[in-house]
């Protein structure tokens, strides 16, 4: 069995960004991120509860559908991106959400050619 030559580039310095809001806005997080230059997003769901679902009969906690938002992004652009996603979620509004940042030691996926030249000066 003969294997072919792979190759892949591993990224230093990125961050995750991951945004938690209510269902239905995750669309809203990604268009922010992707216009501040984010290149992709990952959404998936769950569900939370908090202070505004305590309103349940008898002050039971109501779970809720969240929708929460994975962006990798560049440690240069982070700041950028986060600022842009916090704004389009209205996360300054109590009970709209959760926004946190997390530095990444490494990440891998595929970077066509050109990119990389462009990355490292070399075009």
């Amino acid at each position: 069995m003969s294997y072919q030559q792979r190759n892949f580039t591993v990224l230093t310095e990125c961050m995750q960004i991951t945004c938690i809001v209510e269902k239905g806005q995750g669309d809203t997080i990604v268009k922010a991120a992707r216009e501040a230059g984010a290149q992709g997003a990952t959404v998936y769901y769950a569900r939370g509860s908090g202070v505004r679902e305590r309103l349940g009969l008898l002050g039971v906690a109501v779970e809720v559908e969240k929708e929460i938002v994975n962006i990798i992004v560049s440690h240069d652009q982070s700041d950028y991106v986060f600022e842009r996603m916090y704004m389009a979620g209205q996360l300054d509004t109590p009970g709209k959400g959760f926004i946190y940042m997390t530095p990444l030691e490494k990440a891998a996926t595929f970077i066509p050619g050109e990119v990389l030249d462009k990355i490292e000066g070399r075009a």
